[in-house]
């Protein structure tokens, strides 16, 4: 008889049920592992036997043969190590066929016959949801499991526990729920930013409205301090934002605690970043880092430091909302819907405009370092803004200004407009408004009207720009409760582009 045992193989953040099956039949001992399995699954031989070896049990003499099915599927991951290693307990009658057949599993074992943790849990368990099967997972990943819903969820420590639960001797608990997710590291505070006023409120827009943000300005004028606090105003993610960013996490294994994350997520990557590491992809095609910011804040700093064609990979999932990456053996989008914030200097010194400070190549060497951003990629920035240096007499003076709390109030208030505004449209925000919704929405009175019309003219603004202007403008009034887009809602909109086109 053939021991079949229920697993999934993963292709970007969606699962694929694969039957695993156990055949254990007279010849020459072997044990092989066929289906398209990578290094990784192939090595799961060696963890089995001296995982079985542990407890007292040796593989009989015959020729074992695991079939992973389907066979063109490609399968990646030592989670596979679990679900062959009940299939063979369950060909040697030390458990029972009938007890795996009704569940899902997924496991990497250690030599010791320890069953560790794995990537991407959670989605495995909401693919067994549907099934209407149960879950047997490791110990550490059971509190993720359990976010999938109703189910009959196992999981050991160790596949000696487990064997005692079918055996009736030790039944295994129910794991127990663990908090959402904390931030890592206490959250920055606005107050401790001192001078800046036009900066702050930039970014109170750009939180309000889901806005990307550009800032531009030398050397220690607060660019990195001022995106280090936009989590701090932002909402928490609703319900199904945050097991969208969860499962995300889950399938990239870095969901050590097992909580669901509910605060946004802040990710920060170094310019050296290629571009497998930002939008994804790789040898095992895994989530980049503009996936791993899903639903939150992507912060890139320095740049125009960042390789070309990174940067303009960014682009197309901007407007998306989602990576693609194809490759020969491989299709695999992953959602990618973040809010872009970016700081540079003005020029490579950083001190363009100053004339004690500025380098002799000014102002050259300005035009040079700006150059290395394409038009199409800051045509992206909602918002671009200049960041002067804090004056000597701002830095003598107490911190006196709004906290996060009193500013995400506000952001708070503003978001709950738009979520009403674009209740029937399935999008939450101003920057996510489009065609017909966006110019239903944003249309300003008619003096509104005519100071855009005259601004796109002068300023040679483009589909894009214009529409941003627009969303933008939107989210101004809707933070100064105006039912209505007017005159000075575009002027402050307008006064957010300038950055681009004194290129």
């Amino acid at each position: 008889m053939t021991a079949r045992v229920t697993t999934v193989a993963f292709a970007g953040i969606e699962t694929i049920a694969v039957d695993v099956q156990v055949q254990m039949a007279s010849g020459l001992p072997a044990f092989s592992v066929v289906g398209l399995p990578d290094k990784a699954v192939s090595e799961a031989r060696e963890r089995v036997r001296s995982a079985l070896s542990s407890m007292g049990l040796a593989l009989p003499p015959k020729r074992i043969t695991i079939n992973l099915a389907p066979a063109d599927l490609l399968k990646e991951g030592s989670h596979f190590d679990l679900p062959i290693a009940l299939g063979l307990l369950a060909e040697m009658d030390v458990i029972g066929h009938e007890d795996i057949a009704r569940f899902l599993a997924l496991g990497e074992l250690g030599l010791d016959g320890s069953i560790t943790s794995v990537g991407g849990v959670l989605p495995a368990a909401m693919e067994a949801s549907m099934q209407e099967f149960g879950v047997i997972c490791p110990c550490d990943n059971g509190a993720e499991a359990l976010w999938a819903g109703d189910l009959e969820i196992l999981a050991p420590k160790s596949l000696v526990s487990l064997i005692n639960h079918f055996k009736g001797t030790q039944i295994l608990a129910r794991p127990r729920a663990i908090a959402n997710v904390a931030p890592a590291g206490p959250v920055s505070d606005l107050r401790d930013i001192k001078g800046q006023e036009s900066a702050k409120r930039a970014l109170e827009i750009a939180a309000a409205g889901g806005h990307n943000l550009l800032m531009s300005g030398p050397p220690g004028s607060g660019k990195s301090m001022l995106a280090a606090r936009l989590p701090g105003i932002l909402p928490d993610l609703d319900a199904r934002q945050a097991l969208e960013t969860t499962v995300i996490h889950s399938v990239s294994g870095l969901l050590p605690e097992g909580g669901l994350i509910r605060t946004r997520p802040f990710r920060q990557p170094h310019h050296s970043a290629s571009m497998p590491a930002l939008v994804g992809g790789g040898h095992r095609v895994k989530p980049g880092e503009m996936s791993l910011a899903h639903n939150g804040v992507l912060f890139l700093d320095e740049l125009p430091e960042f390789q070309r064609n990174v940067l303009d990979a960014l682009r197309q999932p901007l407007e998306t909302g989602q990576v693609s990456v194809a490759r020969a053996n491989a299709h695999v989008t992953y959602p990618a819907r973040v809010q872009l914030v970016a700081a540079m200097n003005p020029c490579r010194c950083g001190y363009l405009g100053d004339n004690d400070l500025a380098c002799s190549r000014a102002p050259r060497c300005g035009e040079d370092y700006q150059a290395r951003l394409s038009g199409p990629l800051l045509d992206r920035f909602d918002i671009q803004i200049d960041v002067p240096a804090v004056k000597p007499e701002e830095l003598d003076l107490p911190a006196n200004g709004e906290t996060s709390a009193t500013v995400r109030e506000r952001v708070f208030l503003a978001r709950e407009l738009q979520m009403l505004r674009y209740k029937n449209e399935h999008i939450s925000t101003n920057a996510l408004a489009d065609g017909e919704v966006l110019q239903t929405a944003a249309a300003p009175d008619d003096a509104g009207r005519e100071l855009l019309q005259d601004a796109t003219r002068r300023m040679k603004l483009s589909a894009r720009g214009y529409h941003r202007i627009l969303r933008v403008a939107r989210t101004i009034a809707d933070l100064a409760g105006s039912s209505i887009v007017k005159r000075p809602h575009i002027a402050e909109a307008l006064n957010y582009r300038q950055m681009m086109y004194r290129r």
